[in-house]
């Protein structure tokens, strides 16, 4: 041992007789465990943020690099930002693809920045309450007692004024006795239409594939991985969860490949359902068929679930949310083998078409990712765990827009979606046959509201907790709130409303939110400087339109509720014109939002007024992606004077207005 882990675990072990005070503790280092440290101590408070494992991030670091977004408008703060700190490595704007250790090292500036302390390897053992108050939690070592060296240092207690916790499992929540619940509600119980059981058809085996390891024998038993369970009725609640699997972050750089190779214990029999789907399906790659390749910068890859045979290890995951430590290592270290496994068996497996082997093969493991876990993921996908049961649920009717909230703390956008929660036999015209169930996936008209209560417990429970990640929604409404950019949008909230209580020497619930709102509205990252001011084009007071323009609620990579959009005219000349409404004159970068679009101009004309006049733009559109475009710095007036013209002068397709960013540069 050397003598710096040996201080380390001095100044740790003379801790031990007594609570280390804080004004914030978080538990649990995931992107909204980051960022909600990083708000506190930016807001001037004693902050520490615990993390059971090594990794800080999660998922935005596990390997989840194709972000999940739904609509870009509804990402903000913060959350916001690290997409920004992203594309400023990759040298754009914002970029949404990236790398696992860029993402971990831009969430380890945070905290650096905000000299924000982290407790690493320490999970909750226990929590001390009086009344509805946490008074203290006792934390425990993650390491195994063969781990220990031998030091007896396995515990230590941390008081906090507000404790907020930001695990993807709710263990603070659920030992702090605050209430909540694990797998799917009937459809009954809020009202919803998807939630519950349900047998649909996206990732699901064709029709007539055999269930047992004979065919046509059932004498002879299932196949690995199917479920001997009866389906239940349509919309019925159970315990289920939707199926873990791990993020894959591979590579085809042969000079950045470590190998995949077969794991111990590999057992080949458990892919003989992958067989006769691949025999039924005959696909002629690996892509989509039976797993999601999404290319990352520098050669690599997110690989996620896709197909009715895939990463996802169905059924797997039923005891994780409420398992002791232990166990929970055993499902992970389960699911691992399986990816591995699935991984080997595809590359190498003789009776795998040779053309799917040969696509496997040039995959391996990147060298420059998780050099200390074997170049494999840290962080398993925990998709859905507990969650709380608040003083306002959310749920489908939320998502759809038919209830809407006044308290929101963010928005959520992305489809409501569940993977499979079981393989099972079911008899259709007298044959039986394997079928998935629990996959939905329902899309989301507009970005909508999360409400405050979602994220705070019964008052009666608890009144100095904040619940960012395992909050209080239906299991169908979290399938479309549970994206990484809303946890870090919810996990900055839920720091400003801590702050404010400590403020105010009042309790979470009493927090007045329009102040909240406010204060996310004003100070979005934390630091007091000028914020962004984003005029869309469904901002009435903001945007003039001279000629006709149509609103389009439903274009692909819109941002926010639409855009217009209009068809060039030889005769007329027509165009939108976007005015900020500027609160102090200093220097502005600009960029304008163009939506992907078949029909779209690859020519647009684009003019700015400013105190220094006007200047004329001539842009070459790539409508293949949504994306931002730079139009360059200028020095804009404070109040209304300034604008942005898109015109249909010199198109030669359709042509789109939808959002103008002014980011102040004062650099």
């Amino acid at each position: 041992m050397n003598i710096k882990t040996l201080i380390g675990c001095w100044l740790l072990s003379i801790n031990l007789g007594f609570a280390q005070m804080y004004d914030v503790c978080v538990y649990g280092g995931t992107s909204a465990g980051v960022i909600a440290a990083y708000t506190a101590k930016m807001y001037g408070k004693k902050v520490v943020l615990v993390e059971p494992t090594q990794h800080l991030g999660g998922l935005s670091s596990g390997g989840l690099g194709q972000t999940d977004i739904g609509n870009k408008y509804a990402i903000t703060g913060l959350s916001r930002d690290f997409y920004r700190q992203i594309g400023k490595h990759y040298g754009k704007l914002e970029q949404w693809t990236f790398e696992p250790h860029v993402a971990e090292g831009i969430f380890r500036n945070y905290l650096e920045k905000a000299n924000v302390q982290v407790l690493y390897g320490q999970q909750i053992k226990s929590v001390k309450k009086n009344g509805a108050k946490i008074q203290s939690i006792v934390l425990e070592s993650t390491k195994l007692p063969s781990q220990g060296e031998g030091l007896g240092v396995r515990s230590l207690t941390i008081q906090a004024k507000v404790f907020i916790d930001a695990t993807y499992e709710g263990d603070l929540m659920a030992r702090a006795g605050v209430s909540y619940t694990v797998g799917r509600e009937a459809n009954s119980v809020y009202n919803e239409t998807w939630n519950g059981v349900q047998l649909l058809d996206k990732h699901q085996f064709p029709e007539g594939i055999d269930p047992y390891k004979i065919e046509g024998k059932p004498e002879s038993g299932l196949l690995w991985g199917i479920s001997p369970e009866k389906l239940a009725e349509n919309g019925s609640g159970d315990k289920k969860l939707q199926a873990y699997n791990f993020r894959l972050c591979l590579t085809d750089s042969v000079e950045n490949q470590i190998p995949i190779t077969k794991p111990d214990g590999y057992d080949a029999s458990q892919f003989e359902l992958l067989l006769r789907y691949i025999e039924k399906k005959q696909p002629q790659r690996l892509n989509w068929a039976l797993m999601h390749i999404q290319p990352m910068p520098h050669r690599k890859t997110d690989i996620n679930n896709s197909g009715p045979f895939s990463t996802d290890m169905i059924g797997e995951n039923y005891d994780y949310a409420e398992a002791d430590y232990q166990t929970r290592r055993k499902i992970i270290e389960k699911h691992e083998h399986y990816t591995k496994s699935l991984l080997y068996f595809l590359g190498n497996d003789e009776r795998v078409p040779e053309h799917l082997r040969k696509e496997m093969k040039k995959w391996g493991y990147p060298k420059d990712e998780y050099a200390k876990n074997q170049h494999f993921s840290p962080q398993i996908y925990v998709r859905e765990a507990r969650r709380m049961v608040g003083e306002y649920v959310m749920t489908q009717n939320n998502c759809e827009g038919k209830e809407v909230v006044n308290d929101g703390v963010g928005m959520a956008a992305y489809t409501m979606d569940s993977h499979n929660c079981q393989r099972i036999v079911i008899e259709k015209d007298g044959k039986m046959m394997v079928m998935n169930e629990g996959d939905v996936q329902k899309g989301t008209p507009n970005p909508f509201p999360i409400s405050y209560r979602a994220i705070v417990p019964k008052a009666a429970e608890c009144n100095n907790l904040l619940v960012p990640v395992c909050l209080s929604a239906s299991h169908i409404a979290y399938g479309s709130i549970r994206m990484e950019p809303v946890f870090m949008v919810l996990g900055q909230s839920a720091a400003v409303a801590a702050v404010m209580a400590i403020n105010a020497n009042m309790t979470i619930q009493q927090v007045d939110v329009k102040k909240v709102q406010n204060e996310l509205k004003i100070n979005p990252l934390a630091n007091k400087a000028q914020a962004d001011i984003l005029v869309d084009n469904d901002d009435a007071q903001s945007v003039k339109l001279d000629g006709e323009w149509q609103n389009e609620p439903q274009g692909a990579g819109r941002y926010g509720k639409s855009y217009l959009i209009t068809q060039p005219n030889e005769d007329e000349e027509k165009s939108v014109y976007f005015v900020p409404q500027v609160p102090i004159t200093m220097p502005y970068k600009v960029y304008l939002y163009v939506p992907r679009h078949e029909k779209g101009t690859k020519n647009l004309t684009v003019n700015i007024w400013t105190t220094a006049g006007k200047k004329n733009l001539n842009l070459k559109i790539n409508q293949t992606e949504s994306d931002w475009i730079y139009l360059g710095a200028y020095v804009l007036e404070k109040g209304n004077k300034n604008m942005v013209e898109i015109s249909t002068e010199g198109a030669d397709g359709v042509v789109i207005a939808d959002a103008v960013l002014f980011v102040p540069n004062a650099k």
